[in-house]
């Protein structure tokens, strides 16, 4: 009986609701990131909501944050991209390469459909980089966007 009410009193708390709409933004998604279930999601929400960290990241668009309103999680690519930028663009235009490579094993893509996203990429390379000082952010809802229109890679958009 206990256990009901304890769960009853979390379920209804406030951290509950804030923590169902943090998403992937701020250090507490980062820190809990992959994690399931109410406990992580509370304590995403109070790692944000009492380092403040939150607010700042979506006032200047870091921590996983966005100033459109829309919740992303794209750090971990953004950063790959960032970190890889070059290498990525020579990559993607020759449609091969080591970098490329672990983008796909990022996203999450698997072996089977590696050579089709390598293609993709290659034939859609100037929607992807775009301009010479695209942002690794840039870089990723372009790529984000080009796989969404291929039905076999649209899947794997969503972990872009």
């Amino acid at each position: 009986m206990k256990k009901m009410i304890i769960a009853g009193l979390i379920a209804l708390s406030p951290g509950v609701v804030m923590a169902a709409n943090i998403g992937n933004c701020g250090w507490g998604a980062k820190v809990f990131d992959g994690q399931s279930g109410v406990a992580p999601q509370v304590f995403a929400a109070t790692t944000n909501g009492t380092s403040g960290n939150q607010t700042f990241g979506i006032s200047s668009g870091t921590s996983g944050c966005t100033q459109d309103g829309t919740v992303t999680s794209t750090w971990k690519t953004a950063m790959f991209i960032d970190g890889n930028k070059k290498q990525l663009a020579r990559d993607m235009s020759q449609g091969q390469g080591e970098t490329l490579d672990a983008l796909a094993s990022l996203i999450g893509i698997d072996q089977a459909q590696k050579s089709k996203f390598f293609h993709l990429t290659q034939e859609k390379f100037t929607s992807i980089f775009y301009s010479e000082d695209a942002s690794a952010a840039d870089i990723s809802n372009a790529l984000k966007t080009v796989m969404s229109s291929d039905s076999e890679l649209a899947v794997y958009a969503a972990n872009i």
